[in-house]
């Protein structure tokens, strides 16, 4: 596009010829020469030996019209052509200012349509004709294109070529407006294109900062939206035109595809497409969140996608990791919402753009899919689904053997893992950092047999790296039943009484009562202990490794065997060692 201000270069003058052509009218009114029949012409003879396949208008009296022409005698010697003054004429038709017979041969005429004119001499110039260049009683042959037409009490005509199905917005006087065109003449002559400079034009509508037709023709427009506008002059570039490109006088034609509209005292525009039932939660400025997105132009331009990655953006909002009309956007979300975000470049990449996808003032429009977010202050949110009808008088806690069937998934409800899968429960030691901390605080205090549902923050669960098959950062929401409880061991313990032990140990163990318990004996002593409810071993590990374990604590001096020396209490160890340190 060109500036709406007049370039600086003054109009050419005319030749003498054409200001003659402007003003004499036929003086002698005798017949003029033979037609070519033989009799003489009595008005203009036409032949229209091209005609354009489209017409939108026919010269009529009072148009002003632009066009070039190649005038000759009967004999085919030239005598004017504008061709050679490279300058077409320009001029009202109809109203006296040309000769009779060209004012007649040019009425009706298209663009881009081309005659052949004979006129006789009454209608040219007369017995007198023009002193030495046209002879008394000629008759004068004029090959005519027109190249423009219009009238001063033309508008701008508009043609809406295609329009998109969705209009978020049309353009108004003061919005910033992003397209691109083509520019011609009303023949079809190109003397501007924003697509070769690999950019849209980009400007104020309404604001002086463009020629008035335009700004008249880009109102009403959707993005997305082709148009073809046209002009008149009086509307453009008027009677100096515009350098060497458009003439004076010349009509414009845009063919114009709107990529982009905003005001500067646009904000973000939001508009909900799914909201999950039952939001009991929104996002607000200093939560952490993974969402997915498609990102493109107000056009429809795909700039980026979140899917393509197969990964999701995991920020902070509401604290200046992401454009500011994203952080607005997406606070007063609610997980598996799905939010279309539209953003003005002041809220965005601004008048610079950024990278070779996201040019300068563009508006920008996110698809966004919420999949989770969180605080780093959350803790495990406990809901209980279902309780045992029958009395609960004793909870899980800190400790205990635990046996619990679980089915684990992302909030969006991307199933991760399920004890079921095993065939058999999960079994955990609570406390004992065999499980992450949320699912481990969400099992403690829970009868038997009681259904939950734990919402555990990625803090609380695999952090920011994720685990296998779970993503960084994902907060997880795990149904939980407790299949089974067993008391646990004080710390460091394998096996405790559940009275006082027999008074004399040593001599129940060695069963043979040979003065030393191998491994068979301690192992037969301890099963039995389990089995007549005197005593148990640590649940939820094998009870041979543990058995093992107690044997390899007593025997010393690892010689295989225990004697009544080596045998002692954990308790009374632990004793002695407060003595040794006091």
């Amino acid at each position: 596009m060109f500036p709406a201000g007049p370039p600086s270069y003054s109009l050419l003058r005319l030749p003498l010829l054409q200001l003659l052509l402007l003003v004499v009218q036929a003086v002698g009114r005798g017949l003029g020469r033979a037609s070519p029949a033989g009799g003489p012409l009595e008005d203009v003879v036409i032949e229209r030996y091209h005609i354009p396949r489209a017409c939108p208008r026919e010269v009529q009296m009072g148009d002003f019209v632009r066009y070039h022409y190649n005038g000759t005698f009967e004999d085919g010697k030239k005598f004017d052509s504008s061709y050679d003054r490279n300058t077409l004429v320009a001029i009202v038709v109809g109203v006296g200012r040309l000769i009779t017979g060209m004012d007649r041969g040019l009425m009706g005429m298209c663009v881009n349509e081309r005659r052949r004119l004979i006129v006789p001499p009454h209608l040219g110039y007369g017995s007198i004709g023009l002193a030495g260049l046209i002879p008394p009683d000629a008759t004068l042959y004029f090959d005519v294109v027109l190249l423009d037409v219009w009238n001063k009490e033309d508008t701008v005509q508009v043609s809406i070529l295609l329009r998109p199905p969705h209009c978020p917005r049309m353009v108004q006087d003061g919005d910033f407006v992003r397209y691109h065109y083509n520019g011609t003449l009303l023949d079809g002559t190109s003397f501007d294109t924003s697509y070769s400079r690999g950019g849209t034009y980009d400007t104020y509508v309404g604001s002086g900062w463009l020629i008035k037709g335009m700004d008249q023709g880009l109102l009403g427009m959707c993005p997305g939206e082709r148009r073809k506008i046209i002009i008149p002059p009086f509307l453009a570039y008027g009677e100096k035109g515009y350098g060497t490109v458009i003439p004076p006088q010349a009509s414009l034609v845009f063919h114009i595809l709107l990529i982009d509209v905003h005001n500067p005292k646009d904000t973000v525009q939001l508009e909900t497409l799914e909201l999950p039932a039952g939001c009991v939660r929104r996002a607000v400025a200093g939560d952490f969140m993974r969402y997915h997105y498609n990102g493109s132009l107000m056009d429809g331009t795909l700039f980026d996608s979140s899917y393509s990655r197969n990964h999701t953006y995991n920020t902070y909002i509401g604290q200046g990791y992401i454009i500011p009309g994203m952080d607005q956007g997406l606070q007063g979300t609610c997980v598996g919402e799905r939010r279309r975000i539209t953003i003005p470049p002041h809220l965005a990449y601004g008048e610079n753009g950024t990278g070779d996808k996201i040019p300068g003032s563009a508006v920008l429009i996110f698809n966004v899919h919420v999949i989770d977010f969180h605080n780093p202050a959350d803790v495990v949110e406990i809901k209980t689904l279902s309780r045992p009808s029958e009395t609960c008088n004793e909870t899980s806690k800190l400790g205990d053997f635990v046996r619990y069937h679980y089915n684990c998934s992302l909030l969006d409800g991307t199933q991760l893992f399920t004890s079921h899968d095993y065939g058999a429960p999960q079994e955990a030691t609570l406390g004992a950092n065999k499980v992450i901390e949320g699912l481990d605080t969400g099992l403690q205090g829970m009868c038997v047999g009681e259904r939950r549902q734990l919402i555990v923050p990625p803090h609380l669960a695999h952090g920011e790296n994720g685990a296998r098959g779970v993503p960084g950062s994902a907060v997880l929401r795990f149904e939980v039943e407790l299949v089974s409880r067993e008391d646990g061991l004080p710390t460091g313990y394998l096996f405790v009484w559940h009275e006082d032990p027999p008074a004399n140990l040593f001599e129940d163990m060695d069963l043979n009562k040979d003065g030393e318990v191998p491994p068979e004996e301690f192992s037969t002593f301890i099963k039995a202990q389990v089995s007549e409810g005197k005593g148990r071993l640590m649940p939820g590990q094998d009870p041979e490794k543990t058995i093992g374990d107690m044997f390899q604590n007593q025997d010393r001096n690892q010689d295989g065997k225990i004697t009544v020396e080596e045998l002692k209490l954990k308790s009374d160890e632990d004793q002695e060692r407060v003595h040794e340190e006091l």
